[in-house]
């Protein structure tokens, strides 16, 4: 999640934690700030673009790690606050708001890899968006009243790490409900779980992408929790895009681009434009704009030759983006931007990707 998330969720750990011990302005400066620091390694040069992505959210988001390093930043906290006494209650709200820091990135999809060292398969729930303002705002403004009033009484911030947990919950809720519904669809008849994506679109839980993988290509549609209100017979509707399948054989050997295979969970698309090879993560974004594209070969003939990773982010453009999003949020049938519907109708008899 954002560092604001992160920063608020800290801070109301924190003045949960210590309740009438400290001043909950105190107990909420300390658990945000040390909510922040497994991020602190977004800092850290890891070598390359690919590396970067893949090396965020290890170590640093590590329960294992977490957990060992948690005393000695309780005994930093208490020397610099000058209250041993309240040694135990530092190391509590340390140890939590290091792991619900780990736990709230693992709702997102990117993947996090909370189990190293005994297991470096990321975890990533993928039912809430990387900023979602339904669940900060409950956390950010329970904080605020808390910290600010002087009755020592903490039941604000209390309402908001509840209202902010059951949203969370509802999120997952949510991703199951529509995850049934494009199960049940004729779209995705033949497909298995590994194969079907389903996540929310920004700032929300109630519009959500899924991507179908197939052999030679995949599709993108888009459900909201609105649309059996506003048409109930309408269809799930997807738009099919090639995703390179050609490159495969020539890209086999660029542990780069396996790198980016392994961590997408298969969930990645090549593309060739003449001179640069490039592979995008298909789970963070929507066509055709992805935060996470990487060119990792090059060649002006054959052989294609390995380059040094280049990530090149593209974005939605933010004024139509919002429109869009408002619009088919409500139920509207619009098109994303950047693209038009190309409703994939019979899947046997159209294998090019052509409609």
């Amino acid at each position: 999640m954002d560092s604001v998330t992160q920063a608020a969720l800290g801070a109301a750990v924190g003045v949960a934690v210590m309740g009438r011990t400290t001043a909950p302005w105190k107990a909420a400066l300390v658990g945000g700030m040390v909510a922040t620091l497994p991020d602190l390694d977004v800092f850290i040069d890891k070598g390359n673009a690919v590396d970067d992505m893949l090396l965020h959210r290890a170590e640093t988001h590590a329960f294992f790690w977490q957990l060992l390093v948690s005393p000695l930043i309780a005994a930093v906290i208490a020397l610099l606050t000058r209250s041993f006494e309240r040694y135990g209650r530092w190391w509590l709200l340390v140890a939590l708001a290091l792991v619900t820091h780990s736990m709230l990135d693992a709702m997102t999809i990117y993947g996090t890899r909370v189990w190293l060292p005994f297991s470096a398969t990321p975890v990533g729930q993928g039912s809430l968006f990387i900023i979602d303002p339904l669940y900060t705002l409950p956390l950010l403004i329970g904080v605020l009243i808390t910290a600010f009033k002087r009755s020592g009484r903490t039941f604000a911030n209390t309402a908001g790490l509840v209202l902010s947990t059951g949203y969370a919950l509802w999120s997952v809720a949510a991703q199951t409900y529509v995850t049934e519904v494009v199960e049940n669809s004729p779209q995705a008849q033949g497909l298995g779980g590994e194969q079907i994506m389903v996540t929310p679109t920004p700032f929300n839980t109630v519009l959500w992408r899924v991507v179908l993988m197939r052999d030679d290509h995949y599709e993108e549609g888009f459900y909201s929790l609105l649309d059996p209100l506003v048409a109930a017979d309408r269809p799930l509707k997807f738009t099919q895009y090639d995703r390179g399948r050609n490159l495969e054989a020539r890209t086999r050997e660029f542990d780069y681009a396996n790198a980016i295979r392994d961590f997408s969970k298969g969930f990645y698309v090549l593309a060739d434009d003449g001179r640069y090879l490039s592979i995008s993560d298909l789970r963070m974004g929507q066509h055709p704009y992805y935060a996470f594209n990487f060119l990792f070969a090059e060649h002006h003939s054959e052989p294609v030759v390995a380059i040094t990773p280049k990530r090149i982010a593209r974005r939605i453009p933010f004024e139509p983006g919002i429109q869009w999003l408002w619009q088919r949020m409500l139920g509207m049938d619009v098109a994303p931007p950047g693209t038009e519907y190309r409703e994939v109708s019979n899947r046997n008899d159209n294998p090019s990707g052509d409609t």
